[in-house]
C-alpha cells in the first residue's frame, strides 16, 4: 500500500466519528423539533390534570376536615356537659346519700333532744341522748350495727355463775358502752342467768318451755344484726332466727309496732322502777332507754306503759323489757350514765355491750 493510499485510510478513521457525530444530529434534529412542538402541549395538558385533581382532593380533604373539626367540637360539647351533668348528679347524689339518716335522727332529736355523746367508727355509729318525762329522768341510745364486732352478750367474767358490773364487762372488754341483760337467780355457786341464753351461738343449759312463773321471753341479736325476740315454744322456732347470743326477760312491749298486753304483774310489781328497754326501727337500727328510779318501792322511775309509748314515738317496730330495778345499768365511754337504784352497780350475770 502507498503512503498516499496509508494517508488516506488514516483519515477515513480520524473523521469518522465526527462523519458519525454530524449525521446524527442531522437525523435527531427533526425529531427534537418534532418533540419540542408536540411535547409543552402535552405537559401542559397533563399539569392541567393533575392540578385539578389534586384541587379537588384538597377540597374534599377541607370539607373532610371540616366535617371532623364539627364533630369533634360536637363530642366535646357533648363530653363536658356529661361531665357537668355527672358532676351535678354526684353532687346531688352526695347531698341526698345522708339526707334519710339526717331525717331519721331529727325525729329522734324531736323527742329526746340532740345526742349528749356519740361515737362512730366502722363498727358502729352510736348516739346518747338525756331526757326528762314528768316522772322520770331518762337515756336513751340509738345504736347502728355496721358489723357483726359492734355488739356481743358477756357471761360474768366469761363463766356461768360468774358475775360482774356493766362497768367491769365494758371495761375489761375495752368496749364503748354497755348495758344490763337478761334476769337472773342464785344459788350457793353463784348467779346464773334464767330463761333461754344463748352465748357464742349456743344454748347454754338446753331449751326451756315458755313458763308463765318463768321470764322467758328471749331477747338478742341473730348472725345478720336483727334484734330477734319472743317466746318460743319450739327449739327450733328460735333456732331457725340464727341466734347469736341474747338473754331471757319480760315482756314483749311492742311488736310490728303494735303495743302488746302487758302481764299484770309487770304492770304493778312494781308499778314504777328503774328500767332497761331494747327495741329495733325498720332499718334495724336499735333502741335503748334506761329510766332512772330512786328505789325499788314502786312510786319511783317509769312505767311499762310509759316506755312503750316512747318506744312508738320515735318508730320503734318491736320492743322487749330487760332486767330493770337495781340491775338497769347504763355504761358509755367509761362512764356510769344512770343512777342504779340499789345506790351502786350490782353484779350481773349477762351484760350486752357494744365496740367502737
Amino acid at each position: 500500500m502507498s503512503s498516499i493510499q496509508r494517508t488516506n485510510r488514516f483519515m477515513l478513521l480520524a473523521c469518522a466519528p465526527f462523519f458519525g457525530i454530524l449525521i446524527f444530529l442531522f437525523t435527531i434534529q427533526p425529531l427534537m423539533k418534532a418533540s419540542a412542538f408536540i411535547m409543552p402541549s402535552q405537559t401542559a395538558f397533563s399539569l392541567q390534570d393533575e392540578t385539578a385533581v389534586v384541587r379537588q382532593k384538597l377540597d374534599k380533604a377541607n370539607q373532610d376536615g371540616s366535617s371532623i373539626k364539627a364533630i369533634i367540637e360536637k363530642f366535646y360539647k357533648l363530653y363536658d356537659q356529661t361531665n357537668t351533668d355527672v358532676s351535678s348528679i354526684l353532687k346531688l347524689a352526695a347531698s341526698q346519700v345522708n339526707r334519710p339518716t339526717l331525717v331519721f335522727d331529727g325525729r329522734i332529736s324531736n323527742v329526746f333532744g340532740k345526742p349528749i355523746r356519740q361515737a362512730n367508727s366502722g363498727n358502729i355509729d352510736i348516739k346518747l341522748y338525756a331526757f326528762y318525762d314528768s316522772n322520770y329522768k331518762g337515756y336513751a341510745l340509738k345504736v347502728n350495727l355496721k358489723s357483726n364486732k359492734a355488739m356481743k352478750m358477756v357471761l360474768g367474767k366469761d363463766k356461768l355463775g360468774g358475775s360482774e358490773t356493766t362497768l367491769s364487762a365494758v371495761s375489761r372488754y375495752g368496749a364503748i358502752a354497755g348495758i344490763n341483760a337478761g334476769g337472773f337467780a342464785d344459788d350457793n355457786k353463784g348467779r346464773y342467768p334464767t330463761g333461754n341464753t344463748i352465748y357464742s351461738n349456743k344454748i347454754v343449759y338446753g331449751f326451756f318451755t315458755p313458763d308463765p312463773q318463768i321470764a322467758n321471753t328471749f331477747i338478742g341479736l341473730s348472725a345478720d344484726l336483727k334484734l330477734i325476740g319472743g317466746r318460743f315454744r319450739q327449739e327450733n322456732d328460735l333456732i331457725k332466727l340464727k341466734p347469736a347470743f341474747g338473754a331471757s326477760f319480760e315482756p314483749v312491749l311492742l311488736q310490728n309496732g303494735s303495743k302488746q298486753d302487758i302481764p299484770n304483774k309487770w304492770l304493778t310489781s312494781p308499778t314504777r322502777a328503774s328500767r332497761t328497754v331494747i327495741g329495733n326501727f325498720k332499718n334495724d337500727q336499735l333502741f335503748i332507754i334506761v329510766a332512772d328510779g330512786a328505789n325499788e318501792s314502786g312510786n319511783s322511775g317509769a312505767t311499762l306503759p310509759e316506755l312503750q309509748d316512747r318506744m312508738r314515738q320515735v318508730g320503734v317496730i318491736d320492743a322487749y323489757n330487760l332486767d330493770g330495778g337495781g340491775s338497769s345499768t347504763l355504761v358509755f365511754d367509761g362512764d356510769v350514765i344512770n343512777k342504779p337504784s340499789d345506790g351502786r352497780m350490782r353484779l350481773l350475770p349477762t351484760n350486752f355491750i357494744f365496740f367502737k
